[in-house]
């Protein structure tokens, strides 16, 4: 029976070294310690849904939730999925006005109310323009989503948004 511990202890440490946490390859624990950041921004990613009609609509969005995350938005960007976008949470509510500088891709810019329904909808904004593109009341965030998507969803004004 004493010699059954030793052998026990003995097996108990090996299965706490070192070694066997380098077997878990260093990008697997990076990865899982990072899921709720984008690969390319960073930023925090968080479950949106919009719901029109009756119909519910899921997206995965960053947060653009300072002024310097907010000032670079999606720019130099070349790629977002169909179900991808970036919220721009306004504190407080304001009249919000968004262009398309160093913006790469068409996005639909989606004004959202203090009761969280949109407002407005800047569709398909063309890559790279100064234009503004403004809200029609005061806006609690925009949202960003890739061109032409809202529509082909059948979303717009009054729908509900949830973050």
């Amino acid at each position: 029976m004493t010699l059954f511990r030793p052998l026990v202890l003995l097996a108990a440490l090996a299965a706490c070294s070192p070694q066997t946490a380098q077997a878990i390859p260093s990008e697997t624990r990076a990865v899982s310690a990072q899921d709720d950041r984008h690969p390319v921004s960073g930023l925090e990613v968080i479950p949106l849904r919009v719901t029109q009609d009756g119909e519910v609509h899921r997206f995965k969005v960053e947060v653009a939730a300072n002024r310097e995350e907010q000032a670079r938005g999606l720019m130099f960007r070349r790629e977002l999925g169909p179900d991808e976008g970036m919220i721009f949470p306004l504190s407080p509510p304001r009249l919000a006005s968004f262009w398309m500088k160093n913006t790469v891709i068409p996005l639909d810019i989606i004004f959202i109310g203090k009761d969280h329904r949109i407002i407005n909808i800047a569709a398909n904004a063309t890559p790279y323009t100064l234009d503004p593109r403004q809200s029609e009341g005061l806006a609690l965030a925009v949202l960003e989503l890739p061109g032409g998507r809202a529509a082909e969803l059948g979303i717009g004004p009054g729908a509900l948004v949830q973050w």
